[in-house]
């Protein structure tokens, strides 16, 4: 339900309106009796639409106008006045106010108007989400400890060229690890090349890899440019570099070392120029000792090793990743926007995500959207089986993690599910955690990396 602040000194005509909106259009609504009250009921982050006085003592509309600019606070802002001088009102458009009306409207008017802003207020949210996808900084969206300890390490090893081993579990983001390399360390203009190790016939590995010349073999009926010469100066991205069978690793390595190729069928020595990042799935070192995998074409790979942390090691991510897949699948399909309450938002925080990690979230976010067309999405959307197990007793893989990373991620999960339960209301939020009051919770929000999805 969204809520709706009333920023008027005359208290009886901000009960009125308050009262209306509530009776007409169904939304919780609050009061401030000011522009100092108006900022600090702001600050606490509960409000979707604003209507405000211009012309209050103290701090006026303009002066709130400037200071929510000013503090980034996003929700859109109607702008009333009973003086006729619409001037101001188009000075208020001007500093950012969504609209304005006259206090003497009719009240269906004033409910059109907040409908209106409402629905832009959710556009521009769905777009910065989308927007967040195509960050050059970072694609890896999380802000649990995990997650930026791996941004952390993406940034510091951008800028040098050595080659850069990914290593994590199917679907947890190392393709978008590789991006993120290529996007902070390259030339945004040269090309990224993926190649999908696993999925290149025998017969054609080295032609994919190296390129070929005409008639080199039956069905060469032209020169073929291969991955190395299309990358350029670029990035190549090897992806499940484990499944390379053992002729091709050979011919890799060579590469590796000489820093050039020639193409099937040809002699002319080609330069092997692009940064080569490769990931996989598999535990290479046991790929080593069983003889499926060179041990010198592993030393050669893994000059740094980057980690994507599974998703069950930094579950209180999921209410953003969730948030991001609602905005970006439904802009897709052309629907409005959805949101999950908390009882949804609970099952899917307490699954474990084993199967396929974030690509398994993001399924299941489609799965559920078209499962209803309501805008909120409930724990009966949530497919059998996901988060059926939740609770203290289920048994969990920590990998290694140090008693500092677990308290955090688990810190993480308890103020989430919390704001959740509350609709991110800051102040009820630090009553039910019992600290001493809101300014405490945004205090351990800002350590925690915790904000309020989309």
């Amino acid at each position: 339900m969204s809520r709706i602040l009333v920023v008027d000194d005359v208290v009886a005509m901000a009960e009125q309106y308050a009262y209306d909106l509530k009776r007409l259009g169904g939304w919780r609504t609050r009061i401030a009796n000011g522009g100092a009250e108006a900022l600090e009921v702001l600050a606490e982050g509960d409000v979707d639409c604003v209507i405000l006085d211009l012309e209050m003592p103290g701090l006026d509309g303009f002066d709130v106008l400037r200071a929510i600019n000013e503090r980034g606070y996003d929700p859109p802002v109607i702008v009333y006045t009973g003086t006729g001088d619409y001037d101001r009102c188009v000075q208020a458009v001007r500093l950012g106010a969504f609209g304005f009306i006259d206090k003497a409207e009719p009240m269906q008017r004033v409910v059109q108007e907040v409908r209106n802003a409402l629905d832009r207020g959710r556009l521009v949210q769905e777009v910065r989400s989308l927007r967040a996808r195509l960050d050059v900084e970072s694609a890896l969206l999380g802000n649990s400890e995990p997650m930026r300890k791996l941004r952390d390490e993406i940034r510091r090893v951008a800028p040098i060229p050595s080659p850069v081993l990914i290593v994590g579990e199917s679907g947890s983001g190392k393709e978008l690890v590789a991006r993120d390399l290529h996007e902070i360390g390259s030339d945004k203009d040269a090309p990224f090349v993926a190649v999908n190790c696993a999925a290149l016939p025998e017969n054609l590995i080295e032609s994919e890899l190296f390129g070929h010349e005409r008639g080199a073999f039956t069905g060469a009926d032209r020169t073929r440019k291969g991955a190395f010469e299309l990358a350029g100066k670029g990035t190549l991205f090897l992806d499940e570099i484990g499944e390379l069978p053992a002729a091709a690793q050979a011919k890799l390595l060579r590469v590796l070392e000489q820093r050039q190729f020639s193409r099937v069928g040809g002699e002319k020595p080609m330069p092997a120029e692009a940064r080569v990042t490769a990931a996989t799935h598999r535990d290479l070192d046991a790929a080593v000792d069983e003889g499926t995998f060179r041990q010198d074409l592993l030393f050669r790979l893994n000059v740094h090793v980057l980690r994507v942390p599974p998703l069950r090691d930094r579950t209180s991510d999921v209410a953003l990743l969730a948030d991001h897949f609602l905005a970006t699948l439904c802009a897709r399909f052309g629907i409005r926007g959805k949101r999950l309450d908390d009882t949804a938002l609970h099952r899917l925080m307490a699954h474990d995500w084993r199967r396929n990690n974030v690509r398994e979230l993001r399924n299941i976010i489609e799965r559920m959207i078209i499962a209803t067309d309501d805008d909120v999405l409930g724990e009966e959307q949530v497919p059998p089986g996901i988060g059926d197990h939740a609770g203290p007793t289920a048994q969990r893989e920590d990998g290694g993690r140090n008693f500092q990373t677990l308290r955090a991620e688990a810190e993480r999960r308890i103020v989430i599910e919390a704001l959740t339960r509350n609709d991110w209301h800051i102040t009820n939020t630090a009553a039910e955690l019992g600290l001493a009051d809101h300014a405490s919770l945004l205090k351990v929000m800002r350590r925690l990396g915790v904000e309020r999805p989309g």
